[in-house]
Order: C-alpha cells, then structure tokens, then sequence
C-alpha cells in the first residue's frame, strides 16, 4: 500500500524560471538514469526478493525514489511557470515568446508546446520513459552491482546538473539528490557483502583454465601492465597463436547435420556457386550506356580513349 505526504521530502525553492534549464533537469525525471527508473528497479527487485532484509530495503529505496521524483517534477514545474502562463495566455507576439521559451538554442520549445510546462516522462532530448532502462536479472549479487552502478551514474548527472546553474535554490535541491545517491551506493554496498561468496555472481563458478587469464589482445604502442592483467593472480598471454582455439580444438565452427540436411545444404550450395572464371557485365556498367566524345568516337563502358586523344568538352 503506498500512502502519500503531500509535503515535498526537500524543499523546493526556484529563484527564477528557467525553461531551459527545466528541460536538462528532465533527465533525472524521465531519463535512463533518473528517479522514475530507478524507483521501479528497485520496487520489482523488492517484489520478488526472498531475503527480508534485502526485500525490506529494496522497499525503502524504491520509496524514497519516487519522493525524489516529485521533488525533481517539482523543480521543472517552478522553472516552468513564468513560460507555462506566457504559453497558455499568448501574451507575447508569435516570435517573442518563441525566443523565450526557445531560449539559449535548447530544447525547452518542445517540451513547453507537448506538455504545457509539466514535468514530462521524458529524457532532456524528448525520447520517453521506456522499460527498457530496467535491467533487473533476478540475482542479487548481480541485481545489487547494477544498483550500485546505476546510483553511481545518477550522481555523475546530478553533478552536472549543479554545474549548469546558478540558482542557489535549485543548487540545494540537487545536492541533496545527490547526496542521497551515495547512501543508497553504501545501503547496497553492505548488501553485497553481506552476501557470501558474493563473486563471481550467480552460483557457477567459472573455468579455472581462463578465469585468471588476461588476453592481451589489443597490441602496440600504448600498453600497460598494472594489476587488472599482471601480478600471481593473472596469467598473461601475449602470443597471438595462444589466443586462438585456447580450448585446444581447431577454432573452427561445427556442428553434426543429420544426413538428409546435408544434401539438401549440398544442394544450394552448387545451385549458389560463383563462378571466378567469368567477367560478366553488371547493372551499372549497362546502365553507363556508350559515350559520344567530342571528336564523335564512341567509347564503351569501361574503356579509356587512346593517349593523345582530344579532350572531351
């Protein structure tokens, strides 16, 4: 059951509109990153967590989410509202209220005319919330690592943000979302670990022939050695001809056909066959037709006039 405050869980002071503005903070609305994909990551972890602790914090986290999106809807809707009334009431001529609400060459013109000046379910470029930015696998030592990555990569926007404005109201705001990230990092963090094994994810493990081999794949100037590829933990291979069929087969692709698909693959392959030998005239060689040069001669596709020939004019 889910109850709501109608008390904002930061509050929201905008010292002036901001179309523009208002339009980046989208991102964090209706963006891969922002607080509406977040909140529906971790509340579908949270329903089908069997572990009460994790199940229980999932819960709190996919909350708390959705209260960042009201306050993050809030902040699009103040820095809208001097362009949302300009809008509804036309009280500017065509071209001046265009260039307010176009302001800057951002975007804030579409999201004004589609969704007159609310906070959208869209990303700071107009593409809509999808699913598709969900990416629960039902593991938690996996699930918990993408959580952990994905409130990462909201406090990189988040940083950003804060640098495109000046408003010391909005600048608060963010830096309180933002703060709120790095909780949640550690909230998931302790989860991990208190997994364990937690590594390697899932519950095989891997071929202990390649789990410690680093394949130098990319040579040449600009390689390093550090300890993701060097060290007793690693064994680094190099030779190019170690790197190929590392199973010890042939490296080649198999597979066993039932007979009867062996002739029939026969069969197309001598119907499909090239034939090297043969020089046969194409669509665009045809298509070219002959060419009339000045002098009256008539050259076929392909051909070159003999040297000392008068130019073509």
């Amino acid at each position: 059951m889910f109850a709501h405050n109608k008390r904002l869980q930061y509050t929201v002071r905008v010292n002036e509109p901001n179309p523009g503005l208002a339009n980046l903070m989208l991102e964090q609305f209706g963006g891969p990153q922002g607080e509406l994909a977040a909140a529906m990551r971790y509340f579908t972890q949270a329903v089908s967590e069997d572990d009460p602790g994790r199940k229980d914090m999932l819960f709190d986290i996919a909350t708390e989410e959705l209260s960042h999106l009201e306050v993050i809807g809030h902040i699009v809707a103040m820095l809208n509202k001097g362009a949302k009334g300009e809008l509804a009431e036309a009280v500017d001529s065509e071209a001046d209220l265009y260039k307010k609400i176009q302001g800057a060459g951002n975007d804030s013109h579409v999201t004004q005319v589609l969704y007159g000046g609310g906070p959208a379910l869209v990303n700071s470029a107009g593409v809509p919330w999808t699913a598709a930015y969900i990416d629960t696998i039902g593991e938690p030592t996996a699930d918990l690592r993408s959580n952990i990555a994905a409130e990462a990569r909201a406090k990189i926007v988040y940083e950003r943000l804060i640098a495109l404005t000046d408003d010391p109201g909005v600048k608060e705001a963010l830096g309180f979302l933002m703060t709120r990230e790095i909780a949640h990092q550690k909230s998931f963090e302790k989860a991990l670990y208190s997994i364990a094994p937690n590594f390697p994810p899932g519950k095989m493990p891997g071929d202990p022939r390649f789990a410690n081999t680093y394949f130098n794949m990319s040579q040449g100037p600009g390689e390093m050695r550090g300890a993701w590829n060097q060290g007793e933990n690693w064994d680094y291979v190099t030779d190019r001809d170690k790197q190929m069929a590392v199973d010890g087969g042939s490296g080649e692709a198999e597979v066993k056909l039932p007979a009867k698909d062996v002739d029939l693959l026969r069969q197309m392959a001598e119907r499909t066959m090239s034939d090297p030998t043969i020089d046969p005239p194409t669509g665009a060689e045809l298509g070219m037709g002959n060419q009339t040069l000045a002098d009256g001669r008539t050259v076929s596709p392909g051909a070159q006039p003999s040297p000392g020939s008068p130019p073509l004019h």
